[in-house]
Order: structure tokens, then sequence, then C-alpha cells
């Protein structure tokens, strides 16, 4: 006599099925409202760059008679040519690239050093350590501006570090600044990830005369690697936005990052929006590009670590 299949649909009730059928996989109701919510919040956020897109390739005087929701009557990519021979826009990129790439590595760096002693190290003092760098994140960086501004008035530099010979207008100033409040947010985020890691596989390190170096440079940080990337995209976007920081300590405007290239065009009395929004697609590519060369690494270190076992 054989036995008819069962499925379970809740915890101590079984239903029978009839022998052949298939039990039924449609999709519940409820998901199709999440799918309409999550649609809705996508365009929510798409809609503005779309727009901007759309803005870019028209010509102002097309949009300032018709409207910017109108049918185009011409598309080209004349704005973005002028955007960038206006703006300046290679020297401002050069810039940025000489801040963000040293603070992001820099950051990482120190971030999983401190990770690594607060997550795998029984040191005393770790829960206290890990909280004294989450707390750093909830000061308001505007609170410090006028104290850096000062200190970094009176901290001198050689001629070979600082046009300036101080740290003030100087890229130093804005890359310790951007290590400096960016460093507490990876700690903590590092040390959630190296808890999930498997304690067997140090173990075996230490029996096998591995020393704290190679427990971290050779085992630990391979490991970590898709956080690292995440962290990586998340700070790179953060730190080539930065508008704030390069604003206060920079005074020379041929040391400003591209953030500030948007404000050359903006005319005296007169703003071309239509060139204002191909200036800041063109500012936004390498984030989008960096995203696009890190999205699997990142998407890795995001659902990596959220379950344990």
């Amino acid at each position: 006599m054989t036995a008819d299949l069962k499925s379970t649909t809740r915890a101590g009730d079984v239903t029978p099925i009839a022998p052949g059928t298939a039990p039924d996989r449609r999709p519940r109701r409820g998901r199709y409202g999440v799918h309409i919510f999550l649609s809705a919040v996508c365009l929510a956020f798409v809609a503005p760059l779309l727009l901007a897109v759309y803005t870019s390739l028209r010509p102002y005087e097309e949009t300032a008679r018709d409207g910017y929701f109108s049918w185009p009557d011409k598309l080209s990519l004349d704005y973005y040519r002028e955007a960038y021979t206006a703006s300046g826009m290679g020297t401002y990129f050069t810039n940025t690239l000489i801040i963000a790439v040293p603070a992001v590595i820099v950051t990482l760096f120190l971030a999983a050093f401190v990770a690594f002693a607060v997550s795998r190290l029984n040191i005393r003092g770790g829960l206290a350590l890990l909280m004294f760098f989450t707390a750093g994140n909830l000061l308001p960086p505007q609170v410090l501006v006028t104290p850096l501004y000062v200190l970094f008035l009176k901290i001198d530099l050689p001629w070979w570090m600082s046009d300036s010979m101080t740290l003030y207008d100087s890229y130093w100033a804005v890359i310790l600044v951007n290590i400096g409040f960016q460093v507490g947010f990876c700690v903590f985020v590092l040390s959630q990830f190296m808890r999930t890691l498997p304690k067997e596989i140090l173990e075996a390190a230490v029996v096998d005369g591995a020393g704290v170096w190679t427990q971290f440079w050779r085992i630990t940080l391979p490991l970590c690697r898709p956080a690292l990337a995440a962290l990586a995209t998340l700070e790179f976007t953060w730190i080539y936005n930065d508008f704030l920081w390069a604003l206060i300590f920079i005074s020379n405007p041929d040391k400003l990052p591209i953030t500030s290239s948007l404000n050359n065009l903006r005319g005296q009395f007169f703003t071309d929006y239509n060139l204002l929004a191909a200036g800041s697609i063109l500012v936004a590519l390498p984030t989008i590009l960096v995203f696009l060369l890190l999205q699997r690494h990142f998407i890795a270190g995001l659902t990596l670590g959220s379950s344990k076992g």
C-alpha cells in the first residue's frame, strides 16, 4: 500500500495531497503588493536621474519654450562636451582621486586592524574600544569645523608636502579628516563581519604556528574581501561626493575636488540648468562605474554575515 504525499501547512497540521499532483506554488496575493511597493520606490529614486539625463540632452531654448516634460525636437551630447571643458572637470577629477583613493585605502586598512583586534583577539577593553569608535560616528562633523580649522593652520608641513607650508590648504587636510570620520563606521561593520567567521580557522592556524600578523593578513583579511569591497564602494562614494571639508580646508581653487566644478557652470546672472544637468551626470559617472565594477562583491558583502551557521 503506497503512502500518500503530504504537505505541512502550519506547525502540527498535515494536509493530504492526492498522488501525482504537485503542491500549489502560486505566489501569495501579498507578494503582489510588495512588488508594487518596491517598483514605486525604485521609480521614485530613478525618476530624478532619468529627468536629469533627459534634460541634459535638450537645448535650453527648447525646454524654456515647451517645458521640461515636453516631447523633444532635438537630442544631442553638446552639453556634455561643453560641461567638461567649461568647468575644467579634468583637473578637478584628478584632485578628487588624489583625495579619495588614499583616504579609502588607509581607512579600510586601519579599520581592519582595529576590527581584528576587537573581534578576534581577547584583548582587555575590546568592547569599550568598539563602543568608542562607534560613538565617534554620532558626533556631528560641523562641531569640529572651527577647532580643526585653527589646528590645521598651526601644523607646519615641508614644502614638498604642501605649497602653503601648513596642513591647511593641502590635500592632506581633507584626507585626514575623511579618515578620522569614516574609520569608526568601518570598524563597526568589519568587527561584526569578523565575528561571523568560524573560530576553528584561527585555532587551526595557531596550532600550525601562525602568528598574529599571519592570522590577520593571510587568513582573516582574505575572508573579509566581500565586506571590504562593500565598504570600499560606500566610502569612495561618500568621500567622492564630499563638499564640506574641501570647501573649508582648501582655499586654492586649483586643488578643489570635482564637486566644486559644478559651481563653474553657474553664471552670475543666468544659469543654464540643462548644462548643469549634464555636468551633474558627468560628476556621477565615476561612482556608478565603481559600483558596477564591485557590484558582485558589494552584494555579497551585504548578505554574508547576516546569519551564522
